[in-house]
């Protein structure tokens, strides 16, 4: 148990399911609009296999390229003498360039050998206990997208982002049972003076959520705060033996890393803290066009960071990472949810393992400007390199538009959707006498329908998951009621989902000190809006 903690009390999780009229059966395993409730689990434990793209071959030969690239080009190093000489006294070989930049150089296996000491899969604990997630070996984490410095509805069309729209983007991940985190920063909450919202964001995920979550990773100072708000909220002694918090670190890349990254890291691993490490690479601009490199060049930065959190405090918690995406060649624009960084992250999957590390990549990418078919169809297609690569933690799983540039309401409610299809997609299918169902064959025999047989009635209620926002019903019934589609649906849903949105429980003592904490941190500084 926590320490410090109040667990909310529990809702039902699920409306009663329709009965079957006129020989049909439906079942409804989705909660009503707006429920608050607990997970029905608190993280997947997925029951397919992982997909294998490549041999060991080609794979082998991917890793002998990030060897090269670490050992002949090199890392280069920005701003902190202190990470620099944690990698030198490791044995990396250090080149100084000028003022406070260096070459870092690793000899092969020497990055491998370090990360030895990372674990394989661990916890990151909750303020509900019930919730706390797995992160690792077969377990799967679903979290919003990240990042965004503008929203968007189809009401108010795309607007910079506000700390009331963060606040409502975590009660709407909040009350969905298909994700599992809380994550981080969903939107920039551009209202607030920047070197001070961390503190409002952080206050958010502990105040409107019971789940785990992300902290700031802008600036070392900025990372502490989070940190020492998790003392607060945890208590010192249990954050110092647990996982509670995690940031999320970019690599510069090509080939780059600077000092406000590698402060962070070391501020989250000296705590004992998780950090995800992960290459942002546009093929094209800042990674190589063909994504045999791509990876490679990913697979180098990412162990690279991994082994600094290593160096600091080895069995920190680290999460390998990339996030890959193609580009137009003739405009020069990224593009999200094609198919060679779906086939990247596949192999990222195979890398990972072969390390022994957790995995986060891809995610529900788009790069449209609205809720529609290209938002869904952009989304499968990089989400299932997630789910079949295998990928831990997965970031960006709902909300994500424009290119990562804004969070939509409307797709985070479809994506939420589609997330809890990948649930039943990844419990995958269960072989016993009782679902071989040869008894509903042959109870009526030949010819007959099987709609009041002993097994079907058995099963009705839970055979199938069944979306709670799908309109499946005959063209003519869906006519005849508006002919409303999915965007509009979801438009609805989640401001259903917010009017009827309950926070969950939290000590008024704890939450008196988190905020009387922001509140002196903030007077500390002066306002700086850039």
């Amino acid at each position: 148990m926590l320490q410090n903690t109040t667990k909310t009390d529990s809702l039902p999780s699920d409306r009663p399911a329709r009965r079957a009229r006129k020989g049909r059966v439906q079942t409804t395993r989705n909660p009503e609009p707006g429920q608050n409730l607990h997970l029905r689990t608190p993280y997947i434990t997925r029951r397919i296999p992982t997909y294998d793209l490549l041999d060991d071959e080609a794979l082998s030969r991917i890793e002998a390229t990030a060897d090269r690239i670490l050992a002949e080009i090199g890392i280069e190093l920005r701003d902190d003498a202190e990470a620099m000489r944690l990698y030198q006294d490791a044995g990396a070989q250090v080149t100084h360039v000028s003022g406070e930049i260096w070459r870092i150089r690793f000899a092969p296996g020497m990055l491998r050998e370090i990360l030895k000491s990372a674990p394989a899969r661990f916890t990151q604990h909750a303020r509900n206990p019930a919730n706390s997630v797995e992160i690792g070996g077969d377990a799967m984490v679903f979290a919003p997208a990240y990042g965004s410095p503008f929203v968007m509805d189809l009401d108010q069309g795309r607007r910079y982002g506000t700390i009331a729209d963060f606040e409502n983007l975590i009660k709407l991940a909040q009350s969905s049972p298909w994700l599992h985190h809380s994550g981080g920063t969903i939107c920039e909450p551009t209202d607030v003076p920047v070197n001070k919202r961390h503190l409002d964001m952080v206050y958010a995920h502990m105040r409107y959520s019971d789940r785990a979550f992300l902290g700031s990773i802008t600036a070392p100072e900025r990372a502490a705060d989070s940190i020492e708000m998790c003392r607060i909220l945890f208590g010192a002694e249990f954050v110092e033996n647990n996982c509670v918090i995690m940031g999320n670190f970019n690599t510069t890349s090509p080939l780059v890393l600077d000092g406000v990254t590698t402060a962070g890291i070391r501020t989250y691993a000296a705590a004992g803290q998780g950090s995800i490490h992960l290459p942002f690479l546009l093929g094209g601009a800042v990674a190589p066009l063909t994504m045999a490199g791509t990876v490679a060049q990913c697979l180098a930065e990412s162990m690279a960071s991994c082994a600094l959190a290593q160096l600091v405090r080895p069995g920190a918690p680290v999460v390998f990472a990339g996030f890959l995406s193609s580009m137009s060649l003739r405009t020069g624009s990224p593009t999200f949810g094609t198919p060679e960084p779906a086939l990247g992250s596949l192999v990222m999957g195979q890398l990972a393992r072969r390390l022994n590390l957790p995995l986060r990549c891809a995610g529900n990418f788009s790069t449209s400007k609205s809720p529609d078919g290209q938002a869904m169809q952009q989304a499968m297609m990089s989400m299932m390199s997630a789910i079949q690569g295998g990928a831990n933690y997965i970031l960006h799983a709902a909300g994500f538009v424009d290119g990562l540039l804004s969070m939509s309401y409307e797709k985070m409610i479809m994506d939420m959707d589609m997330c809890g299809a990948l649930h039943a997609y990844l419990a995958g299918i269960e072989v016993t006498d009782d679902t071989l169902a040869f008894d509903a064959l042959a109870q009526f025999g030949p010819g007959e329908h099987l709609f009041g047989t002993d097994h079907t009635l058995r099963h009705y209620e839970t055979a199938y998951w069944d979306s709670g926002l799908n309109d499946d019903r005959t063209h003519e019934t869906w006519s005849e009621t508006g002919s409303i589609d999915a965007a509009s649906r979801a438009n609805q849903r989640w401001k259903d989902t917010l009017a009827r949105y309950v926070p969950p429980t939290i000590d008024p003592g704890i939450d008196e000190a988190l905020k009387d904490h922001v509140a002196r941190r903030k007077a500390a500084m002066p306002d700086a809006w850039y």
